[in-house]
């Protein structure tokens, strides 16, 4: 992507916008976004034709203070091109920061997040919030919440070099589990995409918890799915420009220490089987929208296929964290060899209950 062009969009949305289009810009890393920092202003330009950033301008006002989302100052564009204009926050993304930290620092910083995530999650939806298409292929206004799911299941029978077989697999795991999850329709506000990305850190305190284009009403654990997907494969999630230094091995302890922090986050019935749904479902939408290119063993580990795949045969980050410890051989940092990643010191009991 040109950065003369997205330097160009960014400073049309600051003359539509009413502010100085002359503004000293910096640009910013991002994984969806194009985003633009200026001493106190940050421009967040989405190009997708979906109008994410238009959703997050009506919610952002209404969150809870103790959040710390800043203030809104514009927003405006058009479909395929919407942008957001907020009030710089100091700090830097967590996840950047990260590998600088000591352990003390990082387990102060899950400590501040956990407390902002209870308060969302305390936080009542709006009831006229924009429907938004979620990580996870799950519905609040079907009859069932898997219903999305199994009809992009029927979908993914006939795609190219997709086993038949593997998804009637997935299938019967999805019948056989999905009343875990009813009633899924509730009030609970959830971040949607929790990813330490999203999270400002100024070196001695979280500041602010950002970026809620995915934010719904769903139950609160929906937010561990893509939390503990993210502390098993932080390098999938984050900037190409730090992606080399990300490493899994960082976060091996995080996912315990915010079940420390918000116990009630990890206590909800057969809690297992409802992240292995959460989980099918978020890889599901990721099949549908990049199709195997070929055979299964042709595939990166990282492929959707290749994830559902591992789920199936209990080899995934979930049966880890339930006390599999052999489980997931592919949550390892790139390059590193197996053993290497499972020398990780974490908890030896359980964190997921089945």
């Amino acid at each position: 992507m040109s950065d003369s062009f997205a330097l160009a969009r960014a400073r049309r949305a600051l003359e539509e916008a009413g502010l100085p289009m002359d503004l000293p810009l910096e640009r910013a890393s991002s994984v969806t976004n194009e985003v633009w920092l200026s001493d106190r202003y940050v421009v967040r330009v989405n190009r997708q034709a979906n109008q994410r950033l238009r959703r997050e301008a009506s919610i952002g006002p209404l969150l809870p203070a103790e959040v710390g989302y800043p203030a809104i100052e514009a927003y405006g564009g058009q479909l395929g091109a919407d942008w957001l204009i907020v009030h710089r926050v100091p700090g830097r993304p967590l996840s950047r920061c990260w590998p600088g930290m000591t352990r003390d620092e990082r387990r102060r910083a899950v400590s501040q997040m956990a407390t902002m995530l209870r308060r969302l999650h305390q936080f009542d939806c709006p009831e006229d919030v924009i429907d938004v298409e979620a990580p996870q292929l799950l519905g609040t206004h079907t009859f069932r919440a898997v219903d999305p799911l199994l009809a992009a299941l029927d979908k993914a029978v006939g795609l190219d070099n997709v086993d038949a077989k593997l998804i009637d697999s997935v299938r019967q795991v999805v019948l056989a589990t999905c009343s875990t999850i009813e009633p899924f329709n509730q009030e609970t506000f959830v971040h949607g995409d929790l990813t330490f990305e999203n999270v400002l850190w100024d070196g001695h305190v979280v500041t602010a918890m950002l970026d809620f284009e995915f934010s719904r009403a769903a139950p609160a654990d929906v937010d561990l799915d893509v939390f503990l997907r993210f502390c098993a494969f932080p390098y999938l999630h984050v900037a190409e420009d730090y992606e080399a230094e990300t490493r899994a091995i960082d976060y091996a302890e995080v996912p315990f220490w915010m079940a420390e922090e918000y116990p009630e986050l990890f206590s909800y019935p057969q809690e297992f089987d409802r992240l292995r749904l959460y989980s099918i479902a978020y890889d599901m939408r990721e099949l549908l929208a990049f199709p195997p290119s070929g055979p299964m063993q042709s595939l990166s580990p990282h492929h959707p296929l290749r994830r559902m795949e591992r789920t199936l045969d209990g080899l995934s980050h979930l049966d880890r964290l339930a006390g599999n410890i052999e489980a997931d051989p592919m949550a390892l940092d790139p390059g590193e060899p197996i053993i290497k990643g499972f020398d990780t010191p974490v908890p030896s009991a359980p964190l997921l209950a089945y």
